[in-house]
């Protein structure tokens, strides 16, 4: 059996999600110095490090439960100062950054649980905005159709396939 090539499994993994609250979403500015989509609009989210869960107590020897959405929570905390109820899955993507790593980027969507939105340096603006007016605002490709998606789930509307 020929050997494979290890280095094709191997993904950046990145976590974001759909605030939502009021019918309204959180959507933020990315500032200018970002490397990737610099002043463009997205969701709250951030990759996933070894050290988001290596220095939490494990659940088995070598095994941590939930660092997905730890991690999840983590970077809302960081990047909105926002608490959120329980993430519901949304999709998955996989895209090459320009740097030519393979991202996996898991998107969930969440309920507003509490907090002020206060911005770290990685964003400029924010605004909660309906589907509607999300569509007024120079987003990251894709964030309006995973608004739009997690919009059709919580408000029942058909998907464009029904």
């Amino acid at each position: 059996m020929a050997s494979e090539d290890k280095s094709k499994e191997l993904h950046r993994i990145a976590v974001t999600a759909i605030i939502y609250k009021d019918g309204k979403y959180l959507i933020t500015k990315r500032a200018p110095t970002e490397n990737a989509f610099p002043n463009m609009w997205t969701v709250p989210g951030g990759g996933l490090s070894t050290d988001d869960y290596m220095s939490t107590p494990e659940t088995h020897p070598n095994q941590w439960y939930y660092a997905l959405e730890k991690s999840l929570r983590n970077e809302i905390r960081e990047e909105v100062n926002l608490e959120i109820e329980k993430p519901e899955y949304l999709l998955d993507l996989t895209l090459v950054r320009p740097d030519k790593t393979p991202v996996l980027v898991l998107s969930f969507f969440a309920a507003y649980k509490s907090g002020e939105v206060k911005l770290n340096e990685d964003s400029t603006d924010f605004a909660w905005v309906s589907f509607e007016e999300a569509k007024k605002y120079d987003l990251i490709p894709g964030i309006l159709e995973e608004i739009e998606l997690a919009d059709k789930r919580l408000f029942k509307h058909p998907l464009p396939s029904e």
